[in-house]
């Protein structure tokens, strides 16, 4: 069967198949008949990003529901966590966010959260490709006051401000801090610079002016050049680039320089750890994450659970184990006692807030973890096979994992959207590594190129 949805809901090229308007309507109609559970009024909110193809897609997905007797709520532009708040304070049956995330504005995508807020388990994404493909439901179409209708909610902006400044201390205060804020002309170009502003800093705003074809051009979390740049011109105390959706955040240290999702997480559990807010002494994180984030953590008692890529499979463990601290070397930071997803905003404030307690500076804080050297090759094949299936490539690898022992490890993956394989190693030698990462490609080349 036709796949629709990958790691992270459904993206492509908008107007081109599978990111048209008929298809949808379509998913808004499988939706919402997953969603409806009984004879009352089903309400699903929408909402957005700031791309221009955002308009279209909403309209369809919004006749699609209301086609099947489901009511819609439109939020308009507002981060993805944002939309998820939403959707559960209001107890609404479902959410959707339109948004291709850190993509350029010419793709788009289609998002679900459940009405508690938490992005679908792969069975219920599985459950509307079907409804989708197969037409099961073609037939069903309610009439006259079964109709769904559309409502749009004004004060959703204003609602996900007051949510976001209640989870930063009410003892503490921002005033005093200047901050360059990277919105990515993006969904957060309108919260981001409130809340801060409300807190009592003094904001440097950049990529605040959206005009549906500037999402994530040259700004944001995937170019944070330009905030690291105007942190340092400005004299700012630290700056933060968010994604085009705002659920993810790259910070900048006064000093201009970087600080990912790594260094971020192990700031935090620190922090959790020393306030005996870190449940069970752990962290879950992706494969991707960097060793030295191990390295550091476990020398203070606390431990690393990895999953696979994608934020919702951290949530997924984060939920089974009972851990309240998880995220993403890409900026995704999941905070379970505030919220239920990756929140650029939220994670700022728990860092300022972290700066603000210790009166330490970003960079004096993120000095605890040091990097590995890390080496990643994306190698195109004509098929995926299971590569440790290949005893050749599975030997080359055991003796590499045994060179690096403790201090480097290889992983090897398949992308999850293209036909290439991800060669990732990290050790305390980056020349030494490169070189092993290209013996490993050559070797993939050979069985599977």
């Amino acid at each position: 069967m036709q796949k629709l949805f990958g790691t992270d809901g459904i993206r492509g090229v908008a107007n081109v198949d599978p990111m048209t308007t008929e298809m949808a309507m379509q998913i808004g109609r499988g939706a919402a008949y997953v969603f409806k559970s009984s004879d009352r009024r089903h309400q699903i909110v929408i909402g957005k990003d700031t791309r221009l193809s955002g308009y279209m897609l909403e309209n369809s997905l919004a006749a699609g529901i209301c086609s099947m007797g489901v009511d819609v709520l439109l939020v308009g532009p507002l981060p993805t966590p944002g939309i998820a708040f939403i959707t559960s304070s209001m107890r609404a049956d479902a959410g959707v966010v339109i948004s291709a995330s850190h993509n350029p504005f010419q793709d788009n995508g289609i998002k679900f959260f459940s009405r508690n807020g938490f992005k679908l388990p792969d069975e219920l994404e599985d459950k509307i490709e079907e409804l989708v493909f197969s037409k099961s439901i073609d037939s069903l179409r309610p009439t006259a006051s079964e109709i769904g209708k559309a409502f749009r909610i004004d004060d959703a902006v204003g609602r996900y401000i007051v949510f976001l400044k209640n989870t930063f201390p009410k003892e503490l205060s921002l005033e005093g801090r200047k901050i360059v804020v990277d919105c990515a002309n993006g969904a957060t170009y309108r919260v981001a610079p409130a809340v801060f502003n409300e807190l009592g800093a003094e904001v440097i705003p950049l990529g605040t002016e959206p005009n549906g074809e500037n999402i994530n051009l040259n700004f944001g979390s995937l170019y944070p050049q330009a905030m690291c740049r105007t942190v340092q011109d400005r004299g700012a105390d630290l700056g933060i680039a968010l994604d085009g959706d705002g659920d993810r955040v790259i910070f900048s240290d006064e000093k201009g320089e970087e600080v990912d999702g790594d260094h971020i997480m192990a700031i935090c559990a620190i922090d959790m750890l020393s306030r005996e807010k870190l449940h069970k002494n752990t962290l879950v994180t992706t494969v991707m994450s960097n060793l030295g984030i191990d390295l550091c953590l476990n020398d203070r008692g606390i431990e690393i659970v990895r999953t696979q890529v994608g934020d919702r499979y951290v949530v997924e463990e984060m939920l089974k184990g009972g851990y309240k601290l998880g995220g993403e070397q890409s900026g995704h930071i999941i905070f379970l006692d505030h919220t239920t997803t990756g929140d650029g905003i939220l994670s700022a404030l728990q860092v300022m807030a972290i700066m603000q307690r210790t009166g330490k500076s970003l960079s004096e804080l993120a000095s605890v973890m040091t990097s590995l050297p890390q080496v990643l090759l994306n190698i195109e094949v004509k098929k995926k096979e299971d590569i440790y299936s290949f005893p050749s490539i599975a030997g080359q690898v055991k003796e590499i994992e045994d060179k690096l022992g403790r201090e480097g490890r290889v992983l090897i993956r398949p992308s999850g959207t293209e036909p290439v394989y991800r060669v990732m190693l990290e050790g305390e030698d980056e020349q030494e590594i490169s070189v092993m990462a290209e013996e490993i490609a050559a070797n993939i080349r050979q069985f599977l190129g």
